[in-house]
């Protein structure tokens, strides 16, 4: 896949940590030496309610700062997304360019024929991964599915970033090393996530190893 400019749409429920992905993303990125704009988009900030993030990447410098139309990738964190219309952009796959990336995240098929019919035309590589599975068996919390999410990210879009930039946003993000400034909704869920971990410490490892597995499990792709 061509990456000297990649816009990438993701799309999931409030308190998935979609906003969180993408700054995460966002970090690796810029310390692989490349430029990144990330930009999130919700209404009501609630668990549950629709949530859009967006990430530009270039090798040049970036001047579109607003929502990504035409996306190279799409990355849909929640099954509700495709399922319930639980989206702001409808179809999820609207303005998909040729010959892309579809990562969503369930262990089954669940984009109705006539959607793959139209995915299928465009060429779109279309990837199921049981994201939220693999966090729950390797973080014991399905709050980790934006990190699976993530490693299966890596796994799929060659040279996008390395595994282990994305290993070292994380390390960067969670232990308070970051510069990235989060919103109120997204730094609560980084506290609600450690929370359930004795040491932050403990939850970087865990985390890393849900990235790793759900990378290993896109590779076979």
């Amino acid at each position: 896949m061509e990456n000297q400019n990649l816009d990438i749409r993701m799309a999931g429920l409030g308190g998935q940590g979609v906003v969180t992905a993408a700054h995460i993303l966002g970090t690796a990125v810029v310390a692989a030496g490349k430029y990144a704009v990330v930009n999130p988009f919700f209404g009501a900030e609630k668990r549950l309610a629709p949530t859009e993030s967006y990430v530009r990447i270039s090798t040049e410098k970036i001047y579109d700062r607003g929502e990504v139309l035409y996306p190279n990738i799409i990355m849909v964190f929640a099954p509700q997304v495709i399922t319930q219309g639980k989206s702001h952009t409808m179809p999820f796959y609207a303005g998909l360019k040729k010959n892309s990336l579809v990562i969503i995240n369930s262990p089954d098929p669940i984009v109705p024929e006539k959607d793959m019919a139209k995915l299928d035309a465009l060429g779109a590589k279309v990837v199921h991964v049981p994201a939220t599975k693999l966090a729950v068996e390797f973080t014991e919390t399905d709050l980790a599915t934006n990190m699976t999410m993530l490693g299966a990210l890596c796994g799929l879009a060659d040279n996008l970033v390395t595994l282990e930039s994305i290993m070292t946003a994380v390390e960067e993000r969670f232990s308070g090393k970051s510069k990235v400034v989060a919103s109120g909704t997204s730094a609560a869920l980084d506290e609600a996530i450690k929370s359930k971990f004795e040491k932050t410490a403990s939850m970087i490892e865990m985390n890393s190893n849900a990235i790793r597995k759900a990378y290993e499990f896109a590779k076979q792709f």
